[in-house]
């Protein structure tokens, strides 16, 4: 993994623990398919080390960026959700700028909230790197957006012949996983990070043996992000069906049986948010999340309404998208 030349955002600045502690804030008006911006934005602004930021008004105070900026638009939205008086808001902005999030979105068209995620990450990645040109790929991967989710995956290769070694890194903000075959969360993860073998059709040349050769691929995550987001794919790559069973998860996860370095102490992550997918197909439905406030406790946000909830329920779900903070 190259060094950054430059680092846009110290790590150090970044504090994981809630500086306010209040009564969850409003929930959000949906306009008519807007469920899967409303989760989303609801996840993101529990997202207790991203709140903190915004709330700060770092951003907003530096910030020169003409017309639309994703930070500014967070910035405002969280500031908003939290400090109304109303029981629910609308987020205006965000709906207005819907194209400039992601220009595959239509407004009043049922759309995923995944990819509403993902762009909604990608345009608050542009937005801290609005102003600074030039920059080498890993100082783009500096900023606060990548601070905070960010983490980097090893790709090793092992000769099975010569037992000689090839490593790859790849930066990810969120992880999508297959679970077609899963119970759990835990099983899912375990075969993530089982090594597969690669057939010779899968043209490995080995640098050593100066041929083509069997050898085995192993997936691990090498740096971990602060908050890990992961979709559990419930739309089937080969029938498009919507898979509809229940995948366990912890409220606590341990992620060092599943890092390049499985020595050392526990890497554990609390989970505080969820999204809920509900519907027969993936291409219609209903999208509603729970959410861990900064007083500590649980709560379902489905659009405008806001109601508590215990832990036994959390657990329970149908998750689609589950959200861990170290």
């Amino acid at each position: 993994i190259a060094l950054p030349q430059r680092i846009l955002f110290p790590p150090d600045k970044i504090c994981m623990d809630w500086q306010q502690r209040q009564r969850p804030g409003a929930g959000l008006l949906n306009l008519g398919n807007t469920c899967y911006i409303n989760v989303i934005l609801q996840c993101l602004t529990y997202t207790p080390p991203l709140a903190n930021y915004l709330l700060s008004h770092e951003h907003s105070q530096s910030c020169h960026q003409q017309g639309f900026c994703m930070m500014c638009i967070m910035e405002a939205h969280i500031r908003k959700v939290l400090n109304s008086s109303a029981s629910a808001i609308l987020p205006g902005a965000v709906l207005r700028d819907l194209k400039f999030i992601g220009e595959e979105f239509e407004y009043g068209r049922q759309e995923n909230a995944y990819e509403f995620l993902r762009c909604t990450l990608n345009a608050m990645q542009r937005a801290c790197l609005s102003g600074s040109s030039n920059l080498d790929t890993s100082s783009q991967e500096t900023t606060i957006i990548h601070q905070i989710f960010g983490g980097f995956m090893r790709s090793r290769v092992t000769c099975l012949s010569c037992q000689a070694v090839a490593d790859s890194y790849k930066v990810f903000l969120d992880v999508s996983l297959d679970i077609r075959a899963a119970s759990s969360l835990t099983t899912v993860l375990e075969d993530c990070v089982t090594p597969k073998e690669l057939d010779l059709k899968e043209c490995f040349k080995c640098s050593k043996c100066k041929k083509k050769v069997t050898a085995s691929k192993r997936i691990t995550i090498h740096r971990a992000p602060r908050v890990l987001t992961l979709c559990l794919e419930r739309a089937d790559q080969w029938t498009g069906k919507k898979i509809s069973k229940f995948v366990e998860y912890p409220e606590y996860l341990d992620l060092r049986p599943y890092m390049s370095d499985t020595a050392g102490e526990p890497l554990l992550c609390s989970l505080y948010a969820i999204v809920v997918h509900s519907g027969d197909t993936c291409l219609e439905g209903h999208f509603f999340c729970y959410t861990k406030a900064s007083n500590g406790l649980w709560y379902k946000m489905d659009d405008e309404s806001v109601d508590s909830c215990d832990t036994h329920t959390i657990l329970g779900q149908q998750a689609y998208l589950l959200f861990y903070a170290r």
